[in-house]
């Protein structure tokens, strides 16, 4: 099964739209009507949809590890710097992670991109 993502607000249109291309499942914030939500509550909601959630926000970051630390529970966290990881290594790692990876691999988990080869 593929993975599902969920984008974050801070991330570019045209890193949704090139996953899109791609035939990868992205739902953002804006078209899910959570755009105003706290990064707490975008975390609920991306989990329970069954989405991992993409954000180049370190807040919304810190926010998951956090809650790897008290075990509260969230299906996975994908991170990447706002300057350091360019649109085109974001679209080529997350494309991978929604096609390889499995849905139990990524309870608790925070990724940072570029993925490690």
């Amino acid at each position: 099964m593929n993975m599902r993502l969920y984008m974050d607000v801070n991330v570019r249109a045209e890193i949704t739209r090139q996953l899109r291309a791609r035939k990868v499942d992205v739902l953002t914030s804006e078209e899910d009507g959570t755009r105003e939500f706290s990064d707490s509550d975008l975390l609920d909601r991306a989990t329970f949809m069954g989405r991992i959630l993409f954000t180049r926000d370190s807040d919304l970051l810190a926010e998951a590890v956090t809650r790897q630390r008290s075990g509260a529970v969230f299906l996975g966290v994908i991170y990447a710097h706002q300057l350091r990881v360019p649109i085109g290594q974001c679209v080529t790692d997350l494309e991978l992670i929604a096609q390889a990876w499995d849905r139990a691999e990524w309870i608790n988990r925070v990724e940072y991109l570029p993925l490690k080869r």
